[in-house]
């Protein structure tokens, strides 16, 4: 049999359309089917691109460490006892933690939610949040610095007095016209030259405030400017390529009690936060998204394919003389079982193609509308449908109908060309 055989097409068009109400109805099967899989698929990556772009380039093999009060008595210290980080602590971590790609000691001075203007320019003045950093910060979480630059060696070095500045700081503190770089800003009375304006690549990961209305400054500067002594605030760790950042957790956690004589039982002496567990679990929760919208998608897909096998067998008893008279005239079985399979195919590659149109441009409309209302969802963003998976599931669906009709086919040449030719 050829599939280009006119006479076929034919025959097979003037069959669907004398079964024409049957037809619209499972072929519709088929549309939803893969319509409401693409729908799915390109919402479950429209939530994933808004979580994870809203990570930025934030190093996700990150673990933060600060401390809390200790709960049990140790070597004489009562419970309850408070104690800080210090310099020295910089220095342990990197001598005896080789797992360490970047160490970044940060200590907060002030915070722009505490009500009171500390930071003031010529004739204006904001509440921002102050922040003594180290240039391994920017490596954790990378900003977009779009004019000078970030803190460096160098400052933290000769503890500097030189200020980074947010988006929003230099909106409040300067003309939109005027250049920041260069101006001097009062922080807490003291003043600091601007050698940087950074945007925040990442909106969902804070620390000490938004990040539009923070002020960076070299961590040794604010500790002797302003009476800090040796204090760390807390640490920011990431682990080295290939190397769980559980694994430098749990080493940093044990050297800093042994150092701060903490009890190895005290669970609440040390406040710790392990990205790498949180992307990983954020990552599992995304995966078994993606697993629930496939078998509902496919069981909707498989509830078309099934209305397409129950017709094509309403098909092949309606045309069971028919069938008699061609397998009389010499058609082989190979003949009438590729006739029915080509029916059923046609049938699902049609209704399957119309749903994946629909879907994908119901994907695409939604997002031309997010961009062009300049949409700013940090949980939604972007929903689209990966080319390679919506043609596979296509293909997929196309070899389903081909098994769909396969049934009715073999039922059909199991009929005796005589016991045909009877059948009315």
């Amino acid at each position: 049999m050829k599939i280009f055989d006119r006479d076929l097409w034919q025959e097979i068009f003037h069959t669907l359309k004398k079964n024409k109400l049957r037809t619209f109805m499972t072929a519709f099967g088929v549309f939803w089917g893969i319509f409401m899989l693409i729908i799915m698929l390109g919402s479950g990556n429209g939530l994933e691109n808004g979580v994870t772009d809203g990570m930025g380039d934030f190093a996700t093999n990150s673990v933060f460490i600060w401390t809390e009060r200790t709960t049990i008595p140790y070597k004489g210290l009562p419970r309850g006892r408070g104690f800080y980080f210090d310099n020295r602590d910089i220095k342990a971590l990197k001598q005896n933690i080789p797992e360490i790609k970047y160490l970044a000691p940060k200590i907060r001075g002030w915070s722009a939610g505490d009500g009171t203007n500390n930071t003031i320019r010529k004739n204006k003045s904001g509440a921002f949040s102050i922040m003594g950093e180290y240039p391994e910060w920017n490596k954790i979480d990378p900003m977009d610095i779009f004019m000078g630059r970030f803190i460096n060696e160098i400052d933290i070095n000769e503890r500097r007095k030189v200020a980074v500045i947010g988006t929003r700081v230099r909106e409040v503190l300067f003309e939109p016209d005027e250049d920041p770089l260069g101006q001097y800003i009062q922080l807490q009375g003291v003043y600091f030259q601007v050698v940087g304006v950074f945007k925040p690549l990442n909106t969902n990961i804070n620390f000490g405030g938004e990040k539009e209305q923070s002020i960076y400054i070299p961590f040794t500067t604010l500790q002797k400017t302003y009476n800090y002594g040796d204090i760390v605030g807390w640490f920011s760790i990431t682990s080295k390529e290939n190397i769980p950042a559980s694994i430098v957790e749990e080493k940093a956690l044990k050297l800093l009690a042994q150092r701060h004589t903490v009890s190895p039982d005290d669970k609440e002496a040390f406040g710790h936060f392990n990205l790498e567990e949180e992307f990983n679990q954020m990552n599992g929760l995304f995966t078994g998204i993606a697993g629930l919208i496939w078998v509902v998608g496919i069981g909707t897909l498989l509830a078309g394919v099934i209305g397409i096998s129950n017709i094509m067998l309403v098909i092949v008893k309606e045309r069971t003389r028919e069938i008699g008279i061609q397998r009389a005239l010499g058609a082989t079985p190979f003949n009438i079982i590729s006739q029915i399979i080509l029916e059923s195919v046609f049938l699902t590659t049609i209704a399957g193609y119309f749903g994946l149109v629909a879907g994908v441009g119901l994907v695409e409309g939604i997002n031309y509308m997010l961009i062009n209302m300049g949409s700013d969802n940090e949980m939604f963003k972007n929903p689209e449908v990966d080319f390679n998976v919506a043609v596979t599931a296509l293909v997929i669906l196309i070899f389903a109908g081909a098994l769909a009709g396969l049934i009715p086919a073999r039922r059909a040449v199991k009929i005796k060309p005589i016991d045909a030719l009877r059948y009315e």
